[in-house]
């Protein structure tokens, strides 16, 4: 890093960062200057996680059902580097996955407890330090899941929707007290949960990136910096009066997710109009295309 960095001063906690998007924001806010807090079921490789970055990377075990276990990560924050500028409630599991008539209410209420509870308690205890700050952000992961229907199993879907109309809602509170509250969408990413999903397993990131080329929306498949990027702008002050909004950084998934006809090569020298059954040619002739 040259100069001071976007987030020079700034402390944030990171839930599920010691790993795919979690792992690449807290080693881009670490880059940027800011004292990172990696919150996390995976002690080995959140403690591997900070070993690396070393002076001002802290791990803390941290379950997001727990509301106790929220708590201490943000207490960690306060205690460790006196106070709590960002807040990326970034940890989640698929979870219940099925046939919406074979759901299992145990998996059900896991995953809402993970996805949606602890996205909830994270801003709760965010929130309680903040607004005494009377300045912070906080950002919340959903997914394309949340937004479209037929790309997430059913539980996932409505605990990602929940998300975006929870931060929503405080935003709107929090913003009297100067502070922020986003969320970021997310495409496919090449991680261990993605991995697990459509290659050999949560080790097998060679497995996801070959399986996510194959259905690339742009160049190359999205990579965990990549949504970090995303997430470092929301953190930083360059976003100072963006609140209340929803990011995706999925390479048009959610916003242009079918192919253009526009794109095909037929269409190339094909300039002009269509009306009233007719085909009109840039020189206002009639013309066949």
């Amino acid at each position: 890093m040259t100069g001071p960095g976007r987030l020079a001063g700034k402390v944030a906690v990171v839930t599920g960062g010691a790993s795919g998007i979690g792992a690449g924001t807290v080693r881009l806010f670490h880059a940027e200057g800011a004292k990172v807090v990696i919150a996390d079921l995976q002690a080995d490789a959140g403690e591997a996680l900070a070993v690396e970055l070393g002076a001002g990377a802290v791990f803390r075990r941290t379950d997001v059902t727990d509301e106790a276990s929220i708590a201490a990560a943000v207490d960690a924050a306060v205690t460790e580097f006196g106070r709590l500028d960002v807040m990326f409630n970034n940890a989640g599991i698929i979870g219940a996955v099925g046939p919406i008539d074979r759901t299992r209410t145990e998996d059900a209420d896991l995953t809402i407890a993970v996805n949606l509870r602890g996205v909830l308690l994270g801003m709760k205890h965010a929130a309680r330090v903040m607004k005494v700050q009377r300045s912070g952000v906080i950002i919340s992961t959903s997914s394309p899941a949340g937004v479209m229907g037929g790309v997430g199993a059913h539980v996932y879907s409505a605990v990602k929707a929940g998300i975006i109309g929870l931060s929503n809602s405080v935003a709107a509170e929090l913003r009297a007290f100067g502070v922020r509250a986003n969320v970021i969408i997310p495409g496919a990413v090449v991680s261990q949960m993605t991995a697990d999903l459509v290659a050999g397993g949560a080790d097998d990131l060679a497995g996801a990136q070959e399986a996510l080329d194959r259905s690339r929306y742009m160049s190359r498949p999205l990579q965990p910096a990549d949504v970090a990027a995303g997430v470092l702008y929301l953190a930083s002050d360059e976003a100072a009066f963006v609140t209340g909004i929803v990011l995706p950084v999925d390479a048009g998934m959610t916003g242009a997710g079918g192919p253009s006809p526009m794109a095909d090569e037929k269409y190339a020298d094909q300039a002009g109009r269509r009306e009233a059954g007719r085909r009109v040619g840039a020189d206002d002739t009639p013309k066949e295309f």
